[in-house]
C-alpha cells in the first residue's frame, strides 16, 4: 500500500455499529462489563480508547513501525521515552535541537542522575568520540530546529547498534511522508503530532512509533502508569489531519523551495538555511534519506541584530507571527526569543542561532503571495 493510500485507510474502518466512515470520537472515560474480566476489550480510557488506538495503527503504518504509542504532547512522548533510562545513564542528543527538548534534559532529567550531552551529529564518525559505556541513547533530529541541519540517519544507528545503544529519531519536520526513519535503522520515532501530522493548528498531540514490539510493550506500560495521553478529540482531529498530510506536505515544500530561492538572492537576507540548497553541507544525505527537502526556511539578517528581525517579524500580514509550525497557514517565529528561549545564548550561538535568525514554516497559500509579504516587510529595513 502506498503513502497516500496509508494516510487515509491504515488503521481505520467503518464503525460497526453504525457504519460511520470516519472514527467516531469515542467521549467515554470507562466501558461496561458483563462480569470481572469479561469486556470488549476496553476497561478504562486512560489504558485504552478506540479513537487512540486507530490513531496509534495508522501512525505505526506511516512510519513502518510494528506499534504507536500516543500521548497528550510532543514533549510527553519525549519524557516516556526518558523514562526507558536509569540514573546513569547518559544522552547524547543533536546540539542543535528543539528548546523544549533541551529543557527536559538538563532541568529535568539531570536531577533525577540521568546526564545529556550536546553534540554535533553531522559527521557520524565524530559522535562516536561522545559516547561510553553509559550511554544509552542517541537523540536525532533531522532537519534540526531551527538551522536546518541534516543528520546521517543510518550511518549514526548503525553505529549505535552496534554498540547496543537506542535510537531516536525526531522526525516532525519531515514528517513520515519526506523521510521513514525506522526504514534506515532507527529504534524510535517521535513526532509532535501538533505539527505537519495534525496540520490545522488546533490540537496538541505527541506519538512514538517503534520497530520492536518489546519496546512498544514498555512504552505501553509507561503511556498507562503515568497517563501523559490524548484526549479522544484530538486523536480525532489528528486523524482527520493525516488524510491529507501528503497534499499538504508536497505544497510546503514546493513553496519552501521557490522562498529560499528568493531569500538567497536578497541582499538583506545574510544566510539562508534550507537543505535543498546544493552547497548545504547536508544536501546529499538529505537527497538521500528524504523525498524532499521540507518546507521549513530559515535566515539571517544582512544587520545581525533582534531590533531588526522585529522589523521583519512584527510586519508580515499573511505569515503569522507565532510558535509552532507544519499547519496550513504559514508562520514566522523568532527562535532565540520563542522556541529556543530555554537554550543558554552561548549554546545557541554556537550552532548558529543569532538574535536575527528568522524561522518560516511554509503553509498552503499562494507562494506569489507569501514571497510579496516577505517583500513589503522587508522594505521597513
Amino acid at each position: 500500500m502506498k503513502f497516500a493510500t496509508k494516510a487515509i485507510h491504515a488503521g481505520v474502518t467503518p464503525d460497526p455499529s453504525t457504519g460511520a466512515v470516519m472514527t467516531p470520537i469515542y467521549q467515554t472515560s470507562t466501558y461496561a462489563q458483563a462480569a470481572p474480566g469479561d469486556h470488549k476489550g476496553y476497561e478504562y480510557a486512560r489504558t485504552q480508547n478506540p479513537t487512540r488506538h486507530a490513531l496509534e495503527a495508522n501512525l505505526a503504518a506511516l512510519e513502518n513501525g510494528v506499534d504507536g504509542i500516543c500521548f497528550g504532547s510532543g514533549m510527553a512522548a519525549m519524557d516516556a521515552i526518558l523514562k526507558l533510562l536509569n540514573a546513569g545513564d547518559e544522552v547524547v542528543a543533536t546540539n542543535d535541537l528543539y528548546g523544549g527538548s533541551y529543557r527536559i534534559i538538563t532541568k529535568i532529567y539531570e536531577r533525577f542522575g540521568l546526564k545529556g550531552h550536546f553534540v554535533p551529529m553531522y559527521d557520524a564518525a565524530r559522535v562516536e568520540q561522545y559516547l561510553t559505556k553509559n550511554t544509552k541513547l542517541l537523540w536525532i533530529e533531522t532537519p534540526t530546529n531551527p538551522m536546518l541541519n541534516i543528520v546521517d540517519i543510518e550511518a549514526i544507528c548503525k553505529m549505535a547498534r552496534e554498540k547496543g545503544i537506542l535510537t531516536c529519531v525526531d522526525n516532525t519536520f519531515a514528517s513520515p511522508y519526506l523521510q521513514n526513519p525506522l526504514d534506515l535503522g532507527a529504534d524510535m520515532v517521535v513526532h509532535s503530532a501538533t505539527k505537519y501530522l495534525g496540520g490545522h493548528s488546533d490540537t496538541v498531540l505527541g506519538a512514538v512509533v517503534v520497530k520492536e514490539q518489546e519496546l512498544a510493550d514498555r512504552l505501553h506500560f509507561i503511556q498507562n502508569a503515568s497517563g501523559g495521553v490524548p484526549g479522544p478529540m484530538d486523536c480525532f482531529l489528528v486523524l482527520r489531519g493525516i488524510k491529507t498530510l501528503h497534499l499538504r506536505v508536497q505544497r510546503a515544500c514546493e513553496s519552501a523551495e521557490k522562498i529560499a530561492n528568493y531569500l538567497k538572492s536578497h541582499p538583506k537576507a545574510h544566510h539562508v538555511y534550507y537543505p535543498g540548497f546544493t552547497d548545504h553541507p547536508g544536501h546529499a544525505v538529505a537527497k538521500k534519506q528524504m523525498r524532499h527537502f521540507g518546507g521549513m526556511v530559515s535566515f539571517d539578517l544582512e544587520n545581525d541584530t533582534f531590533e531588526n528581525a522585529k522589523k521583519i517579524l512584527s510586519k508580515t500580514e499573511i505569515f503569522t507571527l507565532a510558535e509552532s509550525l507544519g499547519g496550513v497557514e504559514s508562520l514566522i517565529g523568532h527562535p532565540a526569543s520563542m522556541t529556543h528561549a530555554s537554550i543558554p545564548k552561548e549554546e545557541r550561538m554556537k550552532v548558529g542561532l543569532t538574535d536575527s535568525l528568522i524561522r518560516l514554516s511554509i503553509g498552503v497559500e499562494d507562494v506569489e503571495d507569501l514571497i510579496s509579504d516577505l517583500e513589503r516587510a522587508f522594505t521597513f529595513l
